[in-house]
């Protein structure tokens, strides 16, 4: 590790992956009122458990991104982090407002719209700390070297903090409100997202393989322009039945399905960079979570996205469990898969000791990625029965919901699998290693794998 304020990091990490923990806690809790439906109902309803599990998602994503950013940033823009002092403040109340939401909606305070529920003060500390960790990178960036990667990255961070701003525009007509609420949802996962994944995974895979960083970085600007060309109008298929003028119908289902290209192009950047570089780096286990990234989300997000997003198939299965299939993978291979490699990288620099537990991580990512694709098959099995049922043949939701109990008691299996994966892959960072690099020494680039 070359710069000290690159130990900025580990903090983002550590809340990150506490939040990560609870948000497989909060799913757990919701996938076994689908197995079964009373389960917890006075205690805690399933909107609630819901909207803790989605939001935990988007916050821990989030923290992890501002971590990452912390520790690459220094090493790409080869000086020290602008201001430590200002990262671990705008981490607190990052922080502190996440939490003070998720309390909130335990006693059913929240505004209602989907991901968006955060009470209006709550939006305004995470607006005050995301400007917070613009700033500091922006101001480490304009007096460091700039490169493709936090070029990039610096774009995808700023891009999704102007289309936050929209969170706080609820207008009273449900038409205009999911116009714009697509807005922040969409285009932060299918639009700004891809970048900060792309550069991350630039970052990963110039680190990692040793191909030279112009090789890297032409295949990053060709996967950006990709990905803002499909992403800002692919938003369309989101505007098929909310009362959006019928041109929406085909441009979202053209531009829809460009958004496979860019997926299939990380695919064959990250296989291509491997390739063409050395493959003998001691960490293997981040290596493996940066190859598995870009396949499991091109068929999560690319190939699952799709299988229902022309307007004449989604007009059947909008709503369903297809969506939820599609969601799940997608999240997790383009973004989950994306942070844990990221950490499995950091985690060894920034405690100081060569690449450690690194069986214990792998079996982590076989485990969870088997899982969530197990998850992944049945709620897609699911939903073809359930499009057939209810939007086909007219059976009513509860009656259609009866008859789908054994693709649900799958799901909470694949969910407890999840849990285990996530188990063994918070001991693999945060657990006891054995050989420690010395203080302000740098971590080896060989040597045998420490258990």
């Amino acid at each position: 590790m070359k710069y000290a304020t690159q130990r900025v990091a580990l903090p983002f990490f550590m809340v990150a992956m506490a939040l990560f923990a609870l948000q497989i806690v909060f799913g757990l809790l919701a996938a076994t009122v689908y197995a079964w439906p009373n389960f917890m109902a006075e205690l805690m309803p399933f909107n609630i458990m819901r909207v803790s599990h989605t939001n935990l998602l988007i916050v821990w994503l989030l923290i992890g991104f501002m971590g990452a950013t912390y520790y690459l940033m220094p090493e790409e823009a080869e000086r020290e982090i602008h201001s430590p002092g200002l990262a671990y403040l705008q981490l607190a109340i990052f922080a502190f407002a996440g939490a003070a939401a998720l309390v909130g909606y335990q006693f059913g305070i929240h505004e209602g719209r989907e991901f968006l529920e955060q009470p209006f003060w709550v939006k305004v500390l995470i607006t005050i700390s995301f400007l917070m960790f613009l700033f500091n990178t922006s101001m480490t960036l304009a007096k460091g070297r700039k490169t493709a990667i936090n070029l990039v990255l610096m774009l995808g961070l700023w891009l999704a903090a102007v289309f936050w701003l929209f969170a706080f525009y609820n207008p009273t007509n449900l038409a205009v409100d999911k116009l714009y609420w697509w807005w922040v949802v969409h285009l932060w996962v299918e639009g700004v997202w891809e970048l900060i994944m792309a550069s991350l995974l630039g970052y990963l895979l110039i680190k990692m393989t040793g191909v030279d960083r112009e090789v890297i970085e032409k295949w990053l600007y060709v996967i950006v322009g990709l990905s803002l060309f499909s992403g800002l109008l692919g938003t369309g298929h989101h505007y098929y039945w909310i009362g959006a003028p019928s041109y929406w119908q085909p441009i979202g289902s053209i531009f829809s399905t460009l958004e496979v290209i860019p997926f299939f192009a990380m695919v064959v950047f990250a296989f291509v960079m491997f390739w063409k570089g050395s493959r003998n780096h001691p960490n293997k286990a981040a290596m493996l979570w940066a190859l598995g990234c870009p396949v499991i989300a091109f068929f999560g997000a690319g190939v699952w996205g799709f299988m229902h997003t022309l307007s004449f198939i989604n007009y059947y299965s909008h709503g369903t469990q297809v969506t939820a299939a599609h969601g799940h993978l997608a999240f997790y291979g383009a973004y989950v898969m994306l942070m844990l490699g990221i950490i499995s990288f950091a985690m060894p620099q920034l405690r100081r000791v060569q690449p450690y537990n690194q069986v214990l991580n792998m079996w982590g990512f076989w485990i969870m990625t088997s899982a969530m694709c197990f998850m992944t098959f049945t709620l897609t099995f699911a939903g073809v029965v359930q499009t057939h049922l209810q939007r086909v043949l007219g059976m009513n939701f509860m009656e259609v919901q009866s008859q789908l109990g054994l693709f649900y008691v799958m799901r909470l299996g694949a969910g407890i699998a999840v849990a285990v994966g996530a188990v063994m892959l918070l001991y693999a960072f945060f657990g006891p290693t054995r050989e420690q690099v010395p203080a302000g020494g740098t971590q080896m680039t060989t040597g045998a794998e420490r258990l």
